[in-house]
């Protein structure tokens, strides 16, 4: 990409910021290209959904749905244009696009449409059974769809109104202490359940806050009535309703052409015992682009603006989610050959979805810069430039990929990518030395290309003193056991736990057991003091358990989303951590090949990469699932997923976009532009002016990258956001231009100092005696790794005086290159 020269009392702007488009257009193609029209002579292809129902009581009902998918990809509610019919009515009634049982036995429902016949087959078990309202199964969910127990209302931690429940409903048992036993007014009157005021309040009958949340026609009223009038039960400690297993949200996903068309949505909850339950009624629907589609509370799709969004449905624990995307009416589109390996092919899958052109291929000479910044953290030597822009080998982007692969400087990024995730930093608990050695550590693991599943393991079950075994630093750093756990999760899973500490996770499927079961694995590490006062040791002390902090009762150690494994005799940690970096876990591999990916690429595939959650979806869910599998099968060899990215075409795309990706900024039709990050932007400086940093503990020319303390900073690397490391978030290093950091290079002392102590324009014009036009070059070439345009060329020169000392002129001309947004960021 080139950035035209710019005189230099405009570089204030160029400082700032760069942006591209967010204009959404239509598609100009080729006109012999045409949309299949859903009226074709093949039979059309129908689903329906869900695949198989059952019906287990006679309260129990399911509804379903039909979707035609077109030759196109677009996808179609079909429910009203099929012929629907019971193959036997004896077993169910039908009523709409509901169906209710009739008696024991098994049927199916079939639907016809235009010479394609679909039949969902259907079980009816305790046809002639009506079970009692459960307050867990049934009236807890009615709570939580109408909003009472979310934290804007009685969920709260003080509660609202005098009245408070737990939230998201994470405490069934106290919620029916409070509502039926609390002392103060009664909430219910058994002698008469329609005055209750528990009902009243929900209809809007007496004045309540929350204001009306349901007619009494309703399911929902019923529902309450009915538990009132059969005497407001708990249920029976040794007899508690199954727990929900998982929950499904039907269709899977919705491609919709046309502003304002509808799609339907079915929720289905599987329970422990094997049975099913529509919830459609009772979860609860969001969009996190309502713009694109919006859903209401009956699960009903609108289609909006151009564009993608994920629905997602929350049932209980449970959240599940569907991907929606929305398309223009008759929108003309001539997909594009997919070439290359498997991340093109996953990459341009998504993009024809999207209907979406990709960019062309970036210049040899953007290529050079930006993987040699993304690889190395510093700028390719004019020596560098000269070679690759020379080679005429067809494989020399793949061959410089795996010479960069092999320098230090790799190891190095990495190094300091883990260790602001890890927190290294001296402080009043944590020595110089000890921060030290640690850092020192994590950067042997990289250089030796150690895998990281084996560096995760070794860090987790570390023992010994912080100087001897520096690893046990990680224990020494955070030394409470809950934030210890909330840590892991985070850094090597990208799961983010804390909001289950107090309650279940509102936007994901944690709860409190999941919490303090997974903390328990870190609550028998020990420490003491060692002989010399500034180390301590870290070992496994055999004891200790974790509260839940609702019942007070320890908490078996039990793996996120899985089981509770035997840890009798055992190191906690050594069990944790062979789960942890298994290649059977679904969640490390995939974390650290996200990472990977997002740093290469300027965006994740689920953004923040340290966040991942059903609620937060990947943009590409099958290249985030091959790309975790693929650093599996390298065995967690990061270097050979790094040349799989850098070698695809998806990375060495342009970073300008063209009239059909401008708005798409998560599918990676074009490169994104980002701002080169603090530690690699002030090496930057420090390569191209010859002017070295002086660092604590380390020699004199040593790189921002190697500092080894996270509490050695400079004012320069504060204000381009290094990462103070406080915490594990990944947002701590941010990239953001900002005014501060555009004032600061035009004004500060960086830049001009830098380029006076250097002298690097004296060496080329008085030692070397280059003329202005190639000290012009070479300052381009050295910062940008192209040459300048002649249109550049000529305005330099024009201010440049034709007698005399052109070394201040030419100086100029190298201080408002390295103030230009080119030089700042990387494209």
């Amino acid at each position: 990409m080139k950035f035209p020269f710019i005189k230099l009392l405009e570089r204030i702007a160029l400082g700032v910021v760069i942006t591209t488009t967010g204009a959404v257009s239509a598609i100009a193609v080729a006109p012999e290209s045409s949309t299949p029209s859903s009226n074709t002579a093949r039979r059309p292809n129908i689903a329906v959904y869900p695949s198989e129902i059952k019906l287990g009581s006679a309260r129990d009902f399911q509804s379903f749905v039909a979707v035609l998918r077109r030759d196109d990809g677009i996808t179609e509610d079909a429910s009203e244009r099929m012929e629907w019919s019971i193959a036997d009515e004896s077993k169910v009634r039908r009523d709409g696009f509901m169906l209710h049982p009739v008696a024991d036995g098994q049927t199916e429902l079939v639907g016809s449409y235009a010479g394609t016949e679909v039949r969902v087959p259907i079980t009816v078990t305790g046809a002639s059974t009506k079970p009692e309202i459960s307050f867990e199964k049934d009236i807890m969910p009615v709570l939580t769809r109408s909003g009472c127990n979310t934290g804007s209302c009685h969920g709260a931690a003080r509660g609202k109104d005098g009245f408070r429940v737990s939230l998201f409903g994470f405490d069934p048992d106290g919620d029916y202490f409070r509502i039926t036993r609390e002392i103060g007014f009664r909430r219910i009157n058994l002698a008469v359940p329609e005055e209750s005021l528990f009902l009243k309040k929900s209809i809007g009958a007496v004045p309540h806050t929350g204001g009306k949340l349901f007619d009494t026609d309703s399911d929902y009223y019923a529902t309450i009535l009915e538990w009132l009038q059969k005497g407001a039960k708990a249920d029976p400690a040794d007899a508690k309703p199954p727990a929900v297993e998982s929950l499904a949200i039907y269709p899977p996903q919705a491609v919709i052409e046309g502003d304002g068309t509808q799609q339907r949505f079915v929720a289905v909850a599987t329970y422990s015992d094997g049975s099913t339950r529509d919830v459609t009624r009772l979860a609860a629907f969001t969009s996190n682009n309502s713009g694109t589609a919006e859903i209401d509370s009956m699960g009903v799709v609108t289609a909006g603006r151009r564009g993608e969004a994920f629905v997602t449905a929350r049932f209980v624990t449970e959240t599940v989610g569907s991907q929606v995307l929305a398309l223009p009416t008759d929108l003309q589109y001539t997909a594009p050959k997919i070439e290359g390996e498997y991340i093109d092919q996953l990459v341009g899958k998504k993009l024809q979805q999207l209907r979406i052109l990709p960019s062309g291929r970036c210049s040899d000479e953007e290529f050079l810069r930006r993987v040699t910044l993304d690889v190395t953290g510093v700028l390719p030597t004019e020596q560098e430039y000269q070679q690759f822009v020379v080679d005429a080998a067809p494989n020399k982007r793949a061959e410089l990929i795996d010479r960069l692969l092999e320098r230090k400087e790799f190891s190095e990024i990495w190094a300091m990518k883990f260790a602001q995730l890890l927190m290294i930093k001296s402080s009043n608990t944590v020595s110089y030395k000890s921060a030290f050695l640690y850092a020192n550590w994590l950067t042997d693991k990289f250089a030796r290309n150690v895998p990281i599943d084996q560096m995760v393991r070794e860090l987790l079950t570390s023992t010994g003193g912080t100087f001897t075994s520096p690893a046990t630093n990680f224990y020494e750093i955070e030394r409470d056991t809950l934030k210890t756990a909330e840590n892991v999760a985070q850094v090597f899973m990208g799961i983010r736990t804390q909001c289950a500490q107090c309650h279940n996770h509102p936007f994901d499927r944690w709860t409190m057991n999941d919490y303090y079961g997974f903390a328990s694995f870190f609550s028998q590490v020990g420490r003491k003091q060692a002989e010399d006062y500034r180390e301590k040791i870290v070992y496994n002390r055999f004891g200790g358990e974790v509260n839940h902090l609702v019942t007070g009762k320890p908490v078996p150690p039990t793996f996120l989303g899985g089981e509770s494994p035997d840890t009798q005799g055992k190191d906690r940690r050594e069990v944790v951590a062979n789960w942890l970096t298994s290649k059977d876990n679904p969640y490390f591999a995939r974390s650290i090949a996200n990472r990977i990916w997002a740093h290469f690429m300027g965006v994740g595939l689920v953004d923040q990469v340290d966040d991942i959650r059903i609620s937060n979806p990947p943009s590409n869910p099958e290249l985030f699932d091959t790309l975790g599998n693929k650093l599996v099968e390298y065995n967690f060899d990061m270097r050979s997923l790094v040349r799989d990215i850098c070698n695809s075409e998806a990375y060495q795309r342009s970073c300008q976009s063209n009239e059909t990706n401008a708005h798409d900024n998560r599918n990676y039709a074009y490169a994104v532009v980002r701002r080169i990050p603090a530690e690699s932007m002030l090496d930057c400086l420090c390569q191209v002016t010859e002017a070295p940093e002086k660092y604590r503990g380390l020699p004199l020319g040593a790189s921002a990258v190697q500092i080894a303390d996270g509490a050695t900073s400079t004012y320069f690397l504060d204000t381009f956001g290094r990462s103070p490391r406080a915490t594990v978030c990944e947002c701590e290093a941010t990239t953001s231009p900002s005014l501060s950091q555009a004032l600061h290079l035009l004004n500060g002392s960086s830049v001009t100092n830098k380029i006076e102590q250097g002298k690097v324009i004296q060496k080329w014009v008085k030692e070397e005696k280059l003329s202005n036009e190639q000290v012009i070059e070479r300052i381009y070439i050295r910062s940008l790794a192209r040459k300048p345009t002649k249109e550049e060329q000529e305005k330099l020169l024009a201010t440049i005086p034709a007698e005399g000392d052109s070394t201040a002129a030419l100086s100029d001309v190298f201080w408002a290159v390295l103030n230009s947004r080119e030089f700042a960021f990387n494209h």
